[in-house]
């Protein structure tokens, strides 16, 4: 067994950061909701599900000026993000 890599983020930890940086905007928030269908109070009860973790980041992916800028205030390549909704999508 191999030991984790620490460079490599927690995929739920980074997509919990970055559902706390598309919400921390109201249109941002707003355009969220319109695209996932999942409602403040869905957000609130399922945060930690791994399906609504993948979908605030392929919501993110869906608009690369916000994948950037979500990468760049987390301090993570945007590559991050990617990587971490793919993990989200094996568990």
């Amino acid at each position: 067994m191999r030991a984790r890599d620490t460079n490599i983020p927690d995929p739920e930890v980074l997509a919990l950061q970055a559902l706390v940086w598309a919400i921390g905007e109201p249109d941002r928030a707003d355009r969220l909701i319109a695209v996932t269908g999942l409602f403040p109070d869905d957000l609130r009860a399922r945060a930690g599900e791994p399906a609504v973790l993948g979908a605030v980041i392929e919501y993110l992916e869906s608009y690369e000026p916000d994948l950037i800028a979500c990468a760049r205030a987390l301090g993570v390549p945007p590559e991050a993000l990617v990587g971490a909704r793919q993990a989200l999508e094996l568990r």
